[in-house]
């Protein structure tokens, strides 16, 4: 599939509705981050800005970078809205699949980095593990199977990834990287329908040792 194409696709799920998601940062980057000092950050896939603008709300200078103009619009709207000013998060509208990163950054982020259309992601991932600075950490959160609002089929041809298969196509170097989470976390959620249920997801969480 073209950069044009999977810009196409994603630009017309976001067109479906007025927002996708809730607007509220991912309970595991908050869980992750709330003790860290804050640094450049790298928000991968960042959608309508909601993890982007908690970062920034407690003073990282972000990088949020999503194939969707339509989502990248929004969330500079969001942002705008919660008093961020134009100069914490850079946003970016390019396709991961050939973007390249400028680091270093102190934490980079991966939230639900799932895609229903060809994507190369343990590509992604791995340019962006290249960019974490030494000392800062790679968080990467996924669903633990297909959620609840998903139709039959529609996941037939998804991995959804271990802990342990992330780390395995990641090829991190074990002398470098130390894995500080790995664990599957159940949290409540409703769904578009608007009911109540408990989704699983797999917390990936992996610190960069400092520079020898």
């Amino acid at each position: 599939m073209s950069e044009q194409d999977r810009a196409a696709f994603w630009n017309n799920r976001y067109a479906e509705r007025d927002r996708i998601w809730s607007g509220e940062p991912n309970q595991a980057l908050v869980l992750a981050a709330e003790s860290l000092r804050p640094g450049r950050a790298l928000d991968l896939g960042c959608g309508e800005g909601a993890d982007a603008v908690w970062l920034a709300e407690r003073g990282w200078q972000v990088t949020a970078v999503d194939i969707s103009s339509t989502a990248v619009t929004r969330a500079k709207a969001f942002a705008a809205g919660r008093g961020i000013k134009e100069d914490q998060i850079t946003w970016v509208v390019e396709d991961l699949s050939s973007w390249e990163p400028t680091g270093p950054f102190q934490l980079v982020s991966a939230c639900f980095f799932h895609s229903p259309v060809d994507f190369p992601r343990a590509t992604v991932l791995k340019r962006a593990a290249a960019a974490v600075a030494p000392g800062g950490d790679l968080l990467i959160v996924g669903h633990a199977e297909p959620p609840p609002w998903a139709d039959a089929h529609s996941h037939d041809h998804h991995r959804f990834l271990s802990s342990a298969e992330e780390l395995a196509d990641l090829e991190l170097d074990d002398k470098v990287w130390t894995l500080a989470t790995s664990e599957v976390r159940s949290r409540e959620a409703t769904v578009p329908s608007r009911q109540p249920a408990t989704i699983r997801d797999v917390i990936t969480l992996v610190h960069r040792g400092p520079a020898a």
